[in-house]
């Protein structure tokens, strides 16, 4: 989870929801922090499957959005509309919509960043092992064990073995 910016709440502040150009959040929250707003922008840690290998990679909880907290006096919105990755304010109508304090809060004390919970793969899900002494066997994916190692399924002999493989050489079925 990452919250940016030094600025002191105020009672005036509210919380509202900018929208980001695509894949341009993190650009954002960087740029509207070194201009002096505090920014909330949630992420997670996931794990995708990136040029055969798992790798541990930053995504954004709210895809091509995050939160900025504003004050309708002392702060300056003009700079927001040309910051860069910054698509727009949300809005209903011209009226900018404020998000409520609780739900940013509840957001906020969430353990959002999670390393190893969010796996490449699920339970119950057919996989094909790409490498090792069952190389080309179909299995069914059973759970991970830790970073690197995944229990599967295999159907050995006429009976399902759980065996435990490299979760790098799992790859998904068709």
């Amino acid at each position: 989870m990452t919250v940016v910016g030094t600025s002191p709440e105020s009672a005036h502040a509210y919380w509202y929801v900018i929208q980001c150009k695509g894949g341009e959040s993190f650009r954002a929250a960087e740029h509207l922090a070194n201009q002096g707003f505090d920014v909330f922008h949630p992420v997670l840690d996931v794990k995708r499957k990136r040029q055969g290998k798992l790798v541990t990679v930053t995504e954004p909880l709210f895809p091509y959005y995050l939160f900025i907290q504003l004050d309708h006096i002392a702060s300056n919105w003009r700079p927001i509309r040309s910051t860069r990755g910054v698509l727009r304010l949300l809005t209903f109508g011209n009226t900018p919509v404020s998000v409520p304090d609780a739900l940013v809060q509840g957001l906020y004390a969430q353990p959002h960043r999670q390393h190893g919970s969010h796996t490449y793969f699920s339970a119950g899900e057919k996989v094909t092992i790409s490498d090792g002494p069952f190389k080309n066997l179909e299995a069914v994916f059973e759970q991970a064990k830790g970073e690197e190692r995944a229990i599967v399924l295999l159907n050995m002999l006429q009976r399902p073995q759980h065996i435990e493989v490299d979760v790098n050489s799992l790859e998904k079925s068709n």
